[in-house]
């Protein structure tokens, strides 16, 4: 029988989002499990399985399933392992050889891993914007920013799995905000969904200016941009600060592996229309004149409730 079906795992510190795709990138059924506070990564990878196998049977394709791919934080490329993962209790304190444990007992399925922004690459390389595309860089704007680098058509891992980790270069060098790496200045401390909503949160306390943000008790990116949607001033701002850091930060990222575009993918990404236009100038007023004007700011085509799902799926087709 013909295995012409993979499985998609995206493991978040919330929920693991689960799905069955064909090769034109349908998912043909999926589910949300949420996230289990157990430590014992055991108990997690038998829940997953049982969901895994539900779905399989669900989308009627017993058999045909030629892989899993699963993006998680920290998830190492070559190990197939996840470590030292501050977001997932089960694998914060060590390494955790999820793709081996996990291929078990799914019954010797065979399961490729690796980190959430390294999926979503190899999803809009095969399924979105990206697809026929041989250097971009992908931005993942979400609770942190995640990155994933392709160069002449493959993902780069580095020498241990690990590399690519934009989100902890420092975006601000001096005074910087504490990252929750323990650096300071990092990209994820300012152009993340709580990076916004912390630069909304400063703001207030400093002015005494109008905002609809005054009335929010626990203010998040969402609220910041429902209130740029109503035309607020200082959301507006929110979004263009952020949209200058992104653009000098991916400036520099540039200058490392001239890409022919730069793709963002997440959450965050969904506030293009205030994003855009600030994070584009800064880039090409930052780069080098080689580049200015020649790399494509783009946003992840995938829809938006199967993107997670479709990049992790998209590493099973390698198997």
């Amino acid at each position: 029988m013909a295995k012409d079906y993979v499985v998609g795992i995206d493991i978040g510190g919330q929920s693991c989002k689960l799905g069955v795709v064909d090769a034109r990138g349908e998912v043909l059924a999926q589910s949300v499990i949420k996230a289990n506070a157990s430590t014992d990564a055991q108990v997690i990878v038998n829940e997953l399985a049982a969901g895994v196998k539900e779905l399989i049977v669900k989308s009627g394709k017993q058999g045909q399933i030629r892989g899993i791919g699963v993006g998680a934080p920290n998830g190492n490329y070559y190990t197939g392992s996840i470590a030292f993962a501050p977001n997932l209790p089960w694998a914060a304190h060590g390494e955790i050889h999820f793709a081996q444990m996990l291929s078990k007992a799914c019954g010797d399925i065979p399961v490729s891993l690796t980190n959430d922004a390294n999926a979503a690459a190899v999803g809009e390389m095969t399924y979105g914007v990206a697809k026929g595309m041989k250097h971009f860089i992908m931005i993942t704007l979400g609770t942190g920013v995640g990155s994933g680098i392709v160069i002449d058509g493959k993902v780069l891992y580095g020498s241990d799995g690990f590399a690519g980790e934009l989100g902890h270069t420092r975006a601000v060098r001096h005074n910087g905000r504490l990252c929750n790496c323990g650096r300071s200045g990092c990209l994820e401390a300012y152009c993340s969904a709580i990076g916004v909503a912390r630069t909304a949160r400063e703001w207030l306390e400093a002015t005494e200016e109008p905002s609809l943000l005054r009335d929010v008790q626990e203010i998040t990116s969402k609220d910041v941009f429902e209130a740029a949607v109503q035309g607020d001033a200082l959301a507006k701002r929110v979004f263009d600060f952020t949209g200058r850091i992104l653009g000098e930060s991916l400036a520099d990222f540039v200058h490392f592996s001239a890409p022919e575009a730069i793709v963002l993918f997440g959450g965050l990404a969904r506030a293009k229309e205030f994003l855009y236009e600030p994070t584009l100038k800064a880039l090409n007023d930052n780069v080098l004149p080689l580049w200015r004007g020649k790399v494509k700011l783009l946003f992840s085509q995938l829809k938006e409730s199967d993107a997670a799902i479709l990049g992790a799926s998209a590493l099973a087709w390698e198997l």
